[in-house]
């Protein structure tokens, strides 16, 4: 075993015998600020340290062992707010509460680039906004209270400073979010579409009215057009499926994506949904379901396809591409989003 601290202000104030923690706390300092926080509407963020992190389970005993307002130095990036450590049977857990605009803003420095076209900036702020409040109406049932993760698992939230860019555009659209219904929408967005989105049921397993395909132009993006060369092994691991001798393409979505591929061995061929393989390879590994052909090559796959991500909601670089054709945030999240009303959220 050995010992693990965390400093605040200078001084060791948690000390612990857990090899976890010490894994969890790499690059962790935890100083004090005296500046007051407006009584304001907050997210609470489960830092985490990239998208495989371990994330608390719902039978592991925890406690909360500090809290301040202050800055956390947690991945190489600064965090400032409410700051409290929790302690599991797994290791330790940093949660970062702080104004939801203050997040917005967090979390277009991790979605986007901050040289984007504003009107660019802008939707992805409303999106973001509008994504959290309704991750917030939902309770979470992890024994750590928290609203989002910092990872991909919800949207990518970065610390430090923000870029002018961004700020500007998150103040630009203070307080705007989408609605449907009067409450606010199931705001899902990604990177690249590679020509046109795709309904929420096909990969989220539930509809909704405002989620459905749009043609896109995603071609500013690197991944518009991708090739991957998957081994053979990685392949038989992600599908379950032993002697792996090909994989076709069993069936479409409406949008052109792959909903099942068919795995053949010796005995037979197993139907494996394309998002389940996408999640167990990995994202990287598979940029998305949008796979337009699957060659053997030796001891691996040669796989091509277009697009990153699940392809619902927003595509970020068809949004970039609107912007620099003249549209605004307005239009782009209409033409997204459609049916939906932009208003000013009221908090309750």
């Amino acid at each position: 075993s050995a010992v693990a601290g965390i400093l605040v202000s200078g001084k060791e104030v948690i000390m612990m015998r857990c090899v976890p923690a010490l894994i969890l706390l790499a690059g962790l300092c935890l100083t004090l600020f005296s500046s007051a926080v407006a009584a304001e509407t907050t997210v609470r963020v489960l830092l985490t340290g990239g998208n495989g992190a371990r994330l608390p389970q719902k039978d592991e005993g925890v406690e909360r062992l500090a809290v301040s307002t202050g800055e956390v130095l947690f991945g190489g990036m600064q965090y400032f707010g409410k700051i409290e450590i929790w302690r599991g049977k797994n290791g330790l857990y940093v949660v970062n509460e702080l104004p939801l605009e203050e997040y917005v803003k967090g979390v277009v420095s991790g979605e986007v680039g901050r040289s984007w076209d504003i009107e660019a900036l802008k939707a992805q702020a409303v999106v973001s906004r509008t994504y959290v409040l309704m991750q917030k109406a939902y309770a979470v049932s992890a024994p750590v209270p928290y609203d989002v993760t910092s990872s991909v698992l919800h949207q990518v939230f970065k610390g430090g400073d923000v870029p002018e860019p961004i700020a500007r555009a998150v103040e630009d659209t203070r307080g705007e979010i989408l609605t449907f219904d009067g409450g606010p929408i199931v705001a899902y967005f990604h990177s690249t579409s590679g020509g046109i989105t795709e309904d929420a049921a096909e990969v989220f397993g539930k509809s909704y009215p405002y989620l459905k395909p749009v043609e896109t132009n995603s071609e500013l993006s690197p991944y518009f057009l991708w090739q991957k060369k998957i081994a053979l092994k990685d392949m038989e691991k992600a599908s379950g499926v032993k002697g792996l001798k090909d994989i076709g393409i069993d069936s479409h979505t409406e949008s052109g994506r792959v909903r099942t591929f068919s795995f053949v061995n010796g005995s037979g061929s197993t139907k494996i949904a394309a998002k389940t393989l996408r999640q167990n390879l990995g994202w990287d590994k598979l940029p998305s379901t949008f796979v337009t052909s699957i060659m053997r090559d030796n001891g691996a796959f040669i796989i091509e396809g277009r697009g990153y991500g699940h392809g619902v909601g927003m595509c970020q670089w068809s949004a970039l591409q609107m912007a620099r054709d003249g549209k605004t945030y307005r239009d782009i999240l209409s033409y997204f989003y459609q049916g939906t009303v932009l208003q000013q959220y009221e908090d309750r």
